[in-house]
């Protein structure tokens, strides 16, 4: 049963996550493009070196729902279908793994773009 403290905690714990991504937008010269693929692959380095379940179990949506998730499951797929599968599964698996995530990523941004009109920021490149 999920109580209020699996609430507290997954909301501190992925506050936290951001937060640290905030001051690295804030405070260093590394693209939010870089930032993201960095949280990936410690979500990635966590998965492989069995520290990321823990810290789901603990963290809860925390931990699963930012971009770390997204490299542990990405992992954690390469790792299944490798043993599975050998070599090969090292390309599929994660992508297997993932493909709920990215579908609805995928299908979320169709319908917002469909609802909502983008702008560029001015002054922007």
């Amino acid at each position: 049963m999920i109580s209020v403290w699996d609430y507290v905690i997954s909301f501190l714990v992925g506050g936290f996550i951001c937060f640290l991504g905030q001051i690295l937008v804030i405070r260093t010269k590394i693209t939010t493009a870089r930032i993201l693929v960095l949280f990936m692959v410690i979500g990635m380095v966590l998965e492989v070196f069995n520290v990321y379940a823990p810290f789901k179990e603990f963290a809860k949506a925390g931990a699963s729902v930012p971009i770390i998730g997204f490299g542990a499951s990405l992992a954690r797929g390469a790792i299944m279908a490798t043993k599975e599968y050998g070599i090969i599964g090292i390309f599929t698996g994660g992508l297997t793994a993932a493909a709920g995530g990215i579908s609805m990523a995928i299908f979320a941004s169709f319908l917002f773009a469909l609802i909502f009109s983008s702008k560029t920021k001015k002054g922007g490149h």
